[in-house]
């Protein structure tokens, strides 16, 4: 049995433990258990147990996602909504008690780093899937921007209570215009004589900032110059 069939085996499973038990010892082994799967074989597809099964987990989530972006129809949309909608898409992937489990474990400062990354993982795949192409600094910048809006927005959504989650999609609007703001003050920055004189030094220095050749990995790379 591959590994990825034996994760997908206990993901099937593990709702019925996780929001009682958490991500912990005792849901991994419930989970095991219940898929037929034998300790040490769980343990080998899944080294970390529970932290790994909640990632694979989230890593689950943002293949939903992304299947839902695919078959969408979003040619029509602006940008800014198609942002909107592919956080959306993200969200509705997700089971809340299993999110709401697995924000307590990342929150935890051994496993934040974890959470972080996959955070930022899910910006990159909704980046990307949306066509950006960018390999300078703003590969970097439009990562943290949207990790920051969607964190923000999963925080909001567990405790909304609005039928058909009304409240947290008004909430994930009024984000992405605040972001949009920031752009549009920018862009107004690199129109003023003096703004520009004044951020030439720093803007050359990120103009030399690549994204990383292994879009997975960090850091990035950086451009030599004569």
């Amino acid at each position: 049995m591959q590994n990825a069939e034996i994760i997908a085996k206990m993901l099937d499973v593990a709702a019925a433990h996780v929001p009682f038990d958490g991500w912990s010892h005792a849901a991994f082994a419930a989970s095991a258990k219940d898929a037929g799967i034998d300790p040490a074989v769980a343990r080998a597809a899944l080294p970390r147990g529970a932290v790994d099964l909640a990632l694979a987990y989230h890593y689950a989530g943002d293949a939903a996602m992304l299947a839902r972006l695919e078959e969408a129809d979003l040619s029509e949309m602006r940008f800014t909504d198609r942002i909107k909608a592919a956080v959306r898409y993200r969200l509705e992937a997700g089971d809340r008690e299993m999110v709401r489990r697995g924000t307590t474990l990342f929150a935890l400062p051994q496993h934040a780093a974890d959470g972080a990354r996959a955070i930022w993982g899910t910006a990159g795949h909704i980046w990307i899937a949306l066509g950006d192409t960018s390999d300078d600094v703003n590969w970097y910048t439009k990562r943290a921007t949207l990790s920051g809006v969607y964190g923000s927005t999963v925080l909001y959504w567990l405790g909304d209570v609005s039928p058909g989650n009304t409240a947290t999609w008004e909430f994930l609007d009024r984000r992405i215009d605040d972001v949009m703001q920031i752009e549009k003050l920018k862009a107004k920055a690199k129109e003023s004589k003096l703004a520009s004189a004044l951020m030439a030094g720093p803007m050359a220095i990120l103009g030399r900032v690549r994204a990383p050749k292994d879009t997975g990995a960090m850091p990035g790379r950086w451009d030599k110059q004569d």
